[in-house]
């Protein structure tokens, strides 16, 4: 049992909601829609590694690196974390290419 690839999942999220709510990107400017969006987000990703292992598309990796906990059969916990991230992720960097897309704007209307 090794919990390596999960801390580093739980290191990266860190680093996701420090960047997030320093520069108000996502849940540091709407939590209610923020919350909404990584729900679904994560839901959807979940059912499609659902579907994945139903059709014998995916299948769990490297059981060296992972806690042997799993959600579901085929699908370690280790994978809800790291779709948090993805989701996150991509949350953040829509909330950091709108505010760039706004200052731009801003910028030359002046």
């Amino acid at each position: 049992m090794s919990f390596l690839y999960l801390g580093g999942l739980l290191f990266a999220l860190l680093g996701m909601v420090v960047v997030d709510l320093r520069f108000r990107l996502f849940f540091g400017r709407a939590p209610l829609r923020a919350t909404i969006v990584l729900v679904l987000g994560v839901a959807f990703f979940l059912g499609w590694d659902a579907a994945g292992v139903g059709l014998g598309i995916f299948f769990r990796g490297d059981l060296a690196l992972l806690t042997g906990v799993q959600l579901a059969p085929e699908i370690p916990v280790e994978e809800l974390f790291f779709l948090v991230l993805l989701c996150y992720l991509t949350m953040n960097a829509y909330g950091w290419l709108s505010i760039r897309r706004r200052r731009h704007v801003e910028s030359v209307s002046s």
